[in-house]
């Protein structure tokens, strides 16, 4: 018979272990339930912004910048797309083989590629900027996760060099730096937009949000410049500097009537469209910017306050002696003593003992109020930046010489800007209007400065300039009437006058019979042995002043054998102060 087992006596736990067992779960369960409140009700926008960086994106969409033409609508700064590479280095998965294949269609450095993509603490890295598309293509189908384009858009010029100074250019973040492209960045640039994207857990975008923000694409600008005058004067200064071994130069072109600015050319130029190495120098627009003295160029502003003043008329006689006049320590000389001359041919002949005793016959104030009303002293205002405002000091301060050589065109500096501005008094029978770079609908009102009849007097002056016996023969033109004036001054070397340094210019307009262009030229230190006015700037005046009149259309006002040129052993008429 087997033994039997007693019962096994029931286990009996004291009551307190299970109450606090339940209390215990109560309480996480409570804890649980309060976290769950505190994260999804109290602190919703923390989670929401976790959810948002890993799953949500704002992408921003790039606008559009403004082209820029020329007054026919031409282009002359255009936007193409370009795709730029970014990544997220949390959401990058990357082979070592992607990373050397990477390194390769980027041309950058495969450590540099992988210090980006294993910086985690950046959400957003550029890898590079504005490439082309079919470059941008190629890494496309690398298929690396994290790693994303962005459409973009990359300025292009295609007048290149012709235009630089003129239309600057942007940065690699299409903002404009120089020129009118910063001048007028807020109208070009226009504004970016945006929108929300979710992506998966690979990176990829797989379904837009919404749209947070549409962009606002920059707007157009129409500039007065004409392209192809434009190209025509910086192949004719350009073939001036090289001929002449010029350190620079520059060229304007105005339109009598309206005060637009339809060519302005600069040398040394540049490429906008390769910016890897810019030398400040070569950025400058220096018909805007620099200053220089502009030498007799300025006589016909001298002898109209005289004419004004009623103390001198066309055939007035001014003594000029031996050619010297002295004044205090100074003696102003001219190149060719002549004695007895009439203002016309002070103008003509480039007289500078001529033109100072007409300034000195005159009250300080008159020639002052004449240099400023032209705009001496003040920025053009035409709307391009940097415009410089140049150098003319108060009457009161003038001593008897300086007063002497400003009628010259010493102890005065502007720029070459102002200097084709100020001409407009003898273009518009003595009226002078604002300049500008932009497109016109209607011209701007224009102000009184002499009488119409001085003005007529003192172009039949300049005419006289372009004739044999005048300083500038060269810048006549086949079937056109010219009016002009030449310019030679020394330029400054510290506090004193550089003896084989000069600035050689021209400023003249045509047809004389009625003006449409102004047109004014300025070689800065020509080195090859020549630097009068009338011989190294008048011809590039006398092409890009024919080329523009033909290229407008605007009938000659002369028989076509009016070109009279001096004989070859005639002596040449100089000028120099």
């Amino acid at each position: 018979m087997s033994a039997v087992a007693p019962n096994s006596a029931p286990i009996n736990l004291p009551g307190w272990r299970a109450r606090t067992l339940l209390l215990m779960l109560l309480a996480g369960f409570l804890v649980l339930i309060g976290r769950a409140v505190y994260l999804q009700g109290l602190n919703n926008d923390f989670l929401q912004k976790k959810g948002d960086a890993r799953y949500g994106r704002v992408i921003e969409l790039s606008a559009t910048r403004g082209m820029i033409t020329d007054r026919n609508r031409e282009p002359l700064a255009i936007s193409t797309p370009v795709e730029s590479v970014w990544a997220s280095p949390a959401d990058v998965n990357i082979s070592q083989a992607q990373v050397k294949r990477l390194s390769q269609l980027l041309e950058l450095d495969t450590a540099d590629i992988h210090k980006r993509l294993t910086d985690t603490n950046r959400e957003f890295v550029y890898l590079k900027r504005h490439l082309p598309p079919e470059q941008a293509a190629k890494i496309v189908e690398l298929n690396v996760p994290g790693l994303f384009l962005q459409r973009e858009y990359r300025r292009y010029y295609p007048g290149s060099e012709y235009f630089a100074h003129l239309i600057g250019f942007t940065n690699v973040d299409d903002q404009g730096q120089e020129a009118l492209e910063l001048a007028f960045d807020k109208q070009l640039a226009g504004k970016p937009g945006s929108r929300r994207v979710i992506k998966d857990r690979l990176g990829r975008i797989v379904e837009d949000v919404e749209s947070v923000r549409s962009p606002q694409q920059g707007r157009d600008l129409a500039l007065s410049i004409d392209a192809k005058i434009q190209y025509l004067a910086y192949r004719e200064l350009k073939n001036a500097v090289d001929t002449h071994r010029a350190k620079a130069g520059g060229i304007v072109v105005l339109d009598v009537n309206t005060g637009e600015v339809l060519a302005m050319a600069n040398l040394p130029s540049y490429n906008p469209n390769n910016r890897g190495k810019l030398e400040p120098r070569r950025t400058r627009n220096r018909t805007v910017t620099d200053l220089f003295e502009p030498g007799s160029t300025l006589k016909p502003f001298t002898v109209a306050a005289a004419m004004e003043s009623g103390l001198y008329k066309f055939d007035s006689v001014v003594q000029t002696g031996s050619g010297q006049l002295t004044i205090g320590k100074a003696t102003i000389h001219d190149a060719h003593p002549a004695g007895a001359l009439t203002v016309a041919q002070v103008i003509q002949k480039s007289s500078n003992v001529g033109a100072a005793k007409i300034a000195l016959a005159l009250p300080a104030e008159k020639l002052w109020d004449m240099f400023s009303q032209v705009g001496f002293g003040t920025q053009p205002r035409s709307g391009f930046p940097g415009e410089v405002s140049g150098k003319l000091r108060a009457y009161a301060s003038w001593r008897p010489i300086e007063q002497a050589t400003m009628s010259y065109g010493h102890g005065i500096s502007l720029s070459l800007l102002q200097l084709a501005r100020a001409y407009l008094v003898f273009a518009s029978d003595g009226e002078i209007r604002p300049v500008t770079v932009v497109k016109l609908d209607a011209p701007a009102d224009a102000t009184r400065v002499i009488s119409a009849e001085t003005a007529l007097q003192v172009r039949r002056m300049l005419e006289l300039v372009v004739q044999p016996g005048g300083t500038a023969p060269r810048a006549q033109i086949t079937g056109y009437r010219v009016a002009g004036k030449t310019g030679t001054a020394h330029k400054l070397d510290g506090a004193t006058y550089a003896p084989n340094k000069y600035v050689s210019s021209f400023i003249g307009f045509a047809p004389a019979s009625a003006p449409r262009l102004i047109v004014a030229v300025m070689i800065d230190e020509p080195t090859d042995g020549q630097y009068y006015g009338g011989t190294v700037a008048a011809p590039a005046f006398s092409n890009v002043m024919s080329g523009s009149l033909r290229l407008l259309g605007v009938k000659p006002d002369a028989p076509m054998n009016n070109v009279v040129l001096p004989p070859p052993d005639a002596p040449e008429v100089r000028e120099e102060v």
